[in-house]
């Protein structure tokens, strides 16, 4: 009797911008993990917070929006009627998201930017590795000199706990690499305050630090490493492929 696949192997390496600021922040063992996950993705379902990146990000791009009317969208969501536990679960996942955002609106520290799309988003390339970007708004500001700047915003949220500095610090240094080797609008220059990983949790804007350029060549370095070892990264335990 054939056994059920409990997962699926990517074969080229490959992680999310997310994943990689959890690489670069964790322990040895956290980044053996990590890879591992990569590499081997479980085929069972999971809980994302979809609907609610959705429903904060374009809430935030709308600017100044009703948070009662942000609230009412997360009580709708636990307000519908579930078929399995599994979507139970989900929907209670982002009402809480959405819930949680909408009380900490008002404290976020946003730059002086206008927010904008995101734009079009595509993979990059770092040694090797396909880094895959999920970007929720942009950021946009004229100087007094009349020179554009730009800058765009990811989304975390991990229920119960802030995002930890030294993880958004990555991360928003791996979203100025990003524009700055993706390249921007024609007579528009990325900065680093327009830079941001957003703790939807805790309500703060980690802008990129002024040493984001030094930190994304450790990432090209580290990208090095995961296509190195890639093709001998074991599978988990009793997976099945």
């Amino acid at each position: 009797m054939l056994q059920e696949k409990t997962h699926r192997l990517v074969k080229n390496p490959q992680i999310s911008a997310r994943y990689l600021a959890d690489y670069m922040a964790g322990s040895e063992r956290a980044r053996r993990t990590i890879v591992q996950g990569c590499k081997y993705q479980p085929t069972a379902r999971v809980i994302q917070h979809n609907e609610a990146k959705t429903i904060v990000s374009k809430f935030i791009r709308d600017g100044e929006g009703d948070v009662w009317a942000l609230a009412m969208r997360a009580k709708s969501i636990r307000d519908r009627l579930a078929d399995t536990d599994f979507e139970r679960d989900l929907y209670d996942h982002n009402a809480d998201y959405i819930d949680r955002f909408s009380n900490v609106y008002g404290s976020i520290s946003w730059p002086g930017a206008e927010i904008t799309a995101p734009g079009n988003v595509a993979p990059l390339l770092l040694s090797g590795v396909k880094v895959t970007f999920e970007l929720h708004f942009g950021l946009r500001r004229i100087t007094k000199t009349n020179k554009v700047r730009v800058g765009v915003g990811m989304l975390r949220y991990a229920k119960g706990k802030p995002l930890p500095e030294a993880t958004a610090e990555w991360q928003s240094a791996l979203l100025y690499g990003y524009l700055t080797e993706s390249g921007v609008e024609e007579g528009a220059d990325p900065e680093h305050k327009l830079c941001v990983t957003l703790d939807a949790y805790a309500g703060k804007a980690h802008p990129a630090p002024g040493d984001a350029m030094s930190r994304f060549h450790n990432m090209e370095a580290a990208c090095a490493t995961i296509a190195e070892r890639w093709p001998n990264v074991a599978a988990p335990a009793k997976a099945v492929l």
